[in-house]
């Protein structure tokens, strides 16, 4: 059997969203900014999606701008913010995803930015009081995701951005795990930025999106062109933007059929490992079904001479699965979320995530495929 449980790193195409993109290879291939039919066609389509998406999130056509993916539409709302609105402190986790914290790091080191980190509990929780104290008499830029992509955590945003706004701060929340599988009512979170990347929700690689709160001004990240309203230079991935949008539709039109369907397989492993796994934890708050993120676990094993090897021997056995985040493959340094977490290096960790797509007897086979390595 083959299983894939790191729907974290990537998500299979829905086949709706499939064909809704393939006009748009062949037939409808004009460039967005020509000014003869072809181009006015394909210029349409995009405003129709971004209208789609901006009518999903509750905000305004004008405040989404299109991305190549999640990673550019973070570097656009951190570096374009630290140009542009003279904003030199920044708060951040040691938990965030690379696309954030190294990107910070290296704004640090080249003293563009006073960085300063959020204090978090052994579980991964924000200290809010700490975080108030941080944001006490300076404009700061805040950074702090919605859902941990590791741990599953999840981070109370509508409060964090209440806070910020409270004291004249900037809030960027980089949601990319949490579009699609909860409701961002951006009538009610007081966000300057969020992002979604199409490849998390059954969409296309290649593509995302930025909102940027109307009120908060800044510069372009890539320049070029005026595409995107003079935001974001270089010609629209127009089919992209097309799965994108419908993408999003679809993952708000099942939205609940969804969750109950992926929280039931969640419990199941949660259930299974218990059970079949000797000396098994849940790192951060994955194991708790009511405070992480329904379609993450993060399983913390005993110490073994055999750990280095536990994703490649579930791999044989035909279970894919992730040692932390996926945007790290390739490299031997740890976690630095679960080293955050102050979790003992010699300890193994696995992370289970699953898809609309996933099968209760998938779950089943990776817990006894973890059972048999493990005992």
């Amino acid at each position: 059997m083959k299983v894939y449980l790191d729907n974290s790193a990537t998500t299979p195409m829905d086949p709706e969203v499939f064909e809704a993109m393939k006009p748009y290879f062949i037939e409808n291939f004009g460039n967005p900014s020509s000014i003869h039919s072809h181009g006015r066609q394909a210029r349409s389509t995009i405003e129709k999606c971004r209208k789609q998406i901006a009518d999903l999130l509750n905000t305004s056509p004008a405040e989404i701008f299109f991305t190549s993916g999640g990673t550019e539409a973070d570097n656009t709302a951190i570096c374009s913010s630290i140009e542009s609105l003279g904003v030199k402190t920044v708060i951040t986790s040691r938990l965030e995803h690379h696309a954030v914290l190294h990107t910070l790091e290296y704004l640090a080191k080249e003293k563009k930015v006073d960085l300063k980190f959020v204090d978090v509990d052994s579980d991964g929780q924000i200290d809010m009081n700490h975080l108030d104290s941080l944001l006490q008499n300076t404009p700061s830029f805040v950074s702090l995701m919605h859902a941990n992509n590791e741990i599953g955590n999840l981070n109370d945003i509508k409060a964090i951005g209440e806070l910020v706004t409270s004291n004249n701060g900037y809030f960027h929340s980089d949601t990319v795990q949490a579009m699609g599988k909860y409701v961002h009512d951006l009538s009610e979170i007081k966000a300057d930025f969020i992002v979604g990347a199409a490849h998390k929700i059954y969409g296309p690689k290649g593509c995302g999106f930025l909102y940027i709160n109307h009120e908060t001004k800044i510069e372009p990240f890539i320049h070029g062109g005026a595409q995107e309203r003079n935001m974001r230079g270089g010609t629209e991935n127009v089919a992209g933007i097309v799965g994108l949008a419908k993408a999003l539709e679809i993952s708000y039109r099942d939205m609940d059929v969804n969750r109950k369907h992926i929280s039931s397989l969640k419990e199941r492993m949660i259930v299974g490992i218990k059970d079949k796994v000797q000396g098994a934890t849940f790192n951060g708050l994955s194991g708790h079904m009511n405070e992480s993120l329904y379609s993450v676990i993060n399983v913390g094993l005993p110490a073994t001479d055999e750990n280095d090897m536990l994703l490649f021997n579930l791999d044989i056995k035909g279970v894919s699965a992730s040692g932390g985040s996926a945007c790290a493959s390739g490299s031997n340094i740890g976690s630095h979320v679960l080293t955050a977490l102050g979790v003992d290096p010699d300890r193994g960790a696995i992370r289970f995530s699953f898809s609309k797509y996933t099968k209760p007897e998938e779950v089943d086979y990776a817990v006894d495929a973890l059972a048999e390595l493990m005992n």
